[in-house]
């Protein structure tokens, strides 16, 4: 099961997600975005929160709204320890109901770029490193703020296994492949744009050419025309 979530604190709203378990997390690990933030608590179990920035969004200057929302819900669905994660959802109280972490205060909430999640073969269901890790921020969440997190879980929608696991599939490939039509786009007009100029400078490479060989003509003339203007001929030189 993946959890979507909407966050009105910006404009415009951003995605929020994240997987039930630690199974779903490595879908989420293998099919994440170039534009995806990861989100856990620190030295805690807790659910693999992403954000999805928009264009013109950049990671580590996020705005504060937007880091409360993700760091809250990663709180909310923490637990201490390394029993195995879980959600239960309560309907009528419109929250989820988690363990120690969701009550505990000073949790410490860690994010990065997905792209700098790493992922070997040693590593546990769920599991991950970082390949920079300075390339890593942490916020300290003091309490669960219910009135962030109960916003949030109004606006959840989920889409349930297998149809998740195809959901993210197909949307990484068909945004890959809008990338790479994009980015095939950009390099065709760059080499456009550098064929144009080349051909101006060639052109004017040539009339340069033509300028001088112009001059150097009219120079030859003006020359010859002064060294006979006395009378004399050739001939008398030999």
């Amino acid at each position: 099961m993946v959890y979507y979530f909407t966050s009105t604190v910006v404009d415009p709203p951003a995605e929020i997600y994240l997987g039930k378990d630690k199974v779903e997390n490595e879908e989420l690990i293998k099919y994440g975005w170039e534009e995806d933030i990861w989100f856990h608590a620190d030295n805690l179990s807790s659910a693999h929160i992403y954000l999805r920035l928009q264009e013109g969004q950049k990671w580590d200057t996020l705005p504060k709204e937007l880091i409360e929302d993700c760091v809250q819900l990663t709180k909310a669905n923490s637990i201490e320890g390394n029993r195995p994660f879980f959600l239960v959802y309560c309907s009528r109280a419109d929250v989820f109901l988690t363990l120690q972490g969701n009550k505990r205060d000073n949790v410490t909430v860690i994010y990065t770029p997905w792209s700098n999640l790493k992922k070997d073969g040693s590593m546990a269901v769920g599991q991950v490193g970082f390949h920079v890790q300075k390339q890593t921020k942490h916020v300290l969440v003091p309490r669960r703020e219910n009135a962030v997190v109960n916003r949030l879980m109004k606006t959840r929608t989920e889409i349930p296994p297998p149809l998740s696991s195809q959901h993210l599939r197909e949307a990484k490939e068909v945004h890959s492949s809008a990338k790479r039509k994009a980015a095939n786009e950009v390099e065709a007009k760059r080499r456009k744009e550098e064929a144009k100029v080349q051909k101006q400078r060639r052109e004017e490479k040539l009339r340069g050419e033509a300028e001088w060989d112009a001059l150097v003509g009219s120079d030859r003339v003006e020359e010859e025309g002064i060294s006979n203007e006395n009378g004399w001929d050739e001939d008398d030189f030999m």
